[in-house]
């Protein structure tokens, strides 16, 4: 149940208000006995409530006397002063981000072998998307088959997002698919591609035949490898991360001279309207 203290106002400000609503223009001392606030404590709270702006007092009177704000404008005045403490504290937590961003990337990480997996459709999505977001210079996407990560389904959405993201921060991304699939992409993920990606500068879309699997090689130091369901080679089964500069650069040297000799592929040849 939603009470004044869910705005930010003490038990006995809530109380005090309360208890000026029911009886109207009050002593505090009267204030004091109907609300059960202590008199000890019945100046203060009253203080308080009138730098909320949620009463008012007529100093003239002797002895001074209280009276509430009707409670639409004090609720009003309680929301605006519980936004304005959201704002400040979001203002906050990202000059935190910002501070511990340039700390924690002060260093340059130690090159060293290491590998992950995830199986199952949601799990791979989510490690793929990790990798693509970690990318800082080079994203290469090789995909031979239809694969999950062009399907009409969240996956799709979120990795178009983060290779337009990627390109925002300066990566230059290639992607190289199987001519075979251009014509097998549905027309809205074509769309998508075309509207959101193509006009970037450093993002370039080939075909080459002959490509089999998919796969993603970020920064020149991990490649991330789809396995597809052995049952169902359209459906992703699992994903294989694995950051080794020596099998990246393996990787980039069979990549580079397919890359070379691939035909470009004009934006129009993704959209709905070529199709």
């Amino acid at each position: 149940m939603a009470t004044l203290r869910d705005l930010g106002l003490s038990e006995y400000e809530a109380r005090a208000y309360r208890s000026l609503l029911r009886t109207g223009a009050t002593t505090a001392k009267e204030l004091s006995r109907t609300s059960d606030v202590p008199m000890g404590r019945i100046y203060d709270v009253l203080n308080s409530l009138e730098q909320h702006s949620l009463v008012r007092s007529q100093a003239a009177s002797r002895p001074k006397k209280y009276v509430a704000v009707e409670p639409d404008t004090a609720l009003d005045r309680l929301l605006e002063n519980k936004r304005r403490e959201l704002r400040e504290q979001a203002e906050q937590y990202e000059s935190v981000v910002d501070e511990l961003t340039a700390e924690l990337e002060t260093s340059d990480p130690v090159e060293s072998q290491f590998w992950t997996a995830a199986v199952g459709s949601e799990e791979s999505a989510e490690l793929l998307v990790e990798r693509l977001a970690a990318a800082d210079d080079t994203l290469v996407v090789v995909s031979g088959a239809v694969s999950p990560q062009f399907d009409l389904g969240v996956l799709g959405d979120k990795v178009a997002e983060e290779l337009e993201a990627a390109l925002d921060r300066g990566v230059d991304v290639s992607v190289l698919m199987a001519p075979a699939l251009v014509d097998s992409l549905p027309e809205s993920v074509g769309d998508r591609y075309v509207d959101r990606l193509a006009d970037h500068a450093d993002f370039d879309v080939r075909t080459a035949p002959g490509l089999s699997g998919t796969f993603e090689l970020i920064d020149d130091t991990e490649v991330c490898i789809e396995v597809p369901n052995p049952l169902d080679p359209a459906e992703a089964f699992a994903m294989i991360d694995l950051k080794d500069p020596d099998f990246a650069a393996d990787v980039r040297e069979v990549f580079d001279p397919t890359w070379e000799a691939a035909e470009p592929l004009a934006p129009a040849s993704l959209s709905s309207e070529a199709q």
